[in-house]
């Protein structure tokens, strides 16, 4: 290992011990096990995209820190999450030129954004974050997050047509659209099964 690559895996240590520390309470569906999720993918896909995979790491690992400020005080948390990476990278030195790509990345990584992707990596971690609300995982995510909120059962189907059925067409790279498409047929048999049920009409 070089001693760039020493350093980069010595600062990816230490910013998912910070994300560690900042979402051990968890915010259901927005926890560090979500993080872990799209880090995965965001490795996976750069293994067949290309981009810079420590710019990735660290987009993925920070993408979500701001979550507790948008639910406490109603700041969009991409926004959050920007201001505390941005801080948070330049403590540890990381190369500026490093953080300004981490940073959009981040920003524009949501399903409602104002910024829209413009590097490969800001495209692979809107894909992966995407990917983590589709098939099975996003089912559980949906309803742990609508208890978490108090939304009704109803008011968490909604949210499957609002948004998460969407989301398939929505993909950048070749890769994610091609988990994306059997995630998304995932959620339609789901929610095909969940509506015969509800009704009683699968007896």
């Amino acid at each position: 290992m070089s001693p760039s690559e020493d350093s980069e895996k010595t600062i990816l240590e230490k910013v998912e011990e910070f994300v560690r520390e900042i979402l051990r309470d968890g915010v259901a569906g927005h926890d560090f096990e979500h993080v872990e999720r799209v880090r995965e993918l965001c490795r996976k896909i750069s293994e067949r995209e290309g981009g810079d995979i420590f710019v990735l790491e660290l987009a993925a690992l920070l993408h979500d820190v701001g979550i507790k400020e948008e639910l406490e005080h109603g700041t969009p948390h991409e926004e959050a999450s920007v201001r505390i990476a941005r801080q948070v990278l330049m403590e540890l030195g990381v190369p500026n030129e490093k953080i300004e790509q981490v940073v959009h990345a981040i920003r524009a990584h949501r399903y409602r954004r104002k910024e829209e992707p413009k590097t490969l990596e800001a495209k692979i971690l809107s894909d992966a974050d995407k990917l983590d609300a589709l098939g099975a995982i996003g089912v559980a995510r949906t309803f742990m997050y609508g208890g978490y909120l108090g939304r009704t059962l109803s008011d968490s189907i909604r949210h499957f047509y609002e948004k998460l059925l969407k989301l398939k067409d929505i993909m950048y790279t070749q890769t994610a659209k091609m988990i994306a498409e059997k995630r998304h047929n995932f959620l339609l048999k789901y929610l095909e099964e969940l509506k015969k049920e509800i009704s009683c009409n699968d007896i």
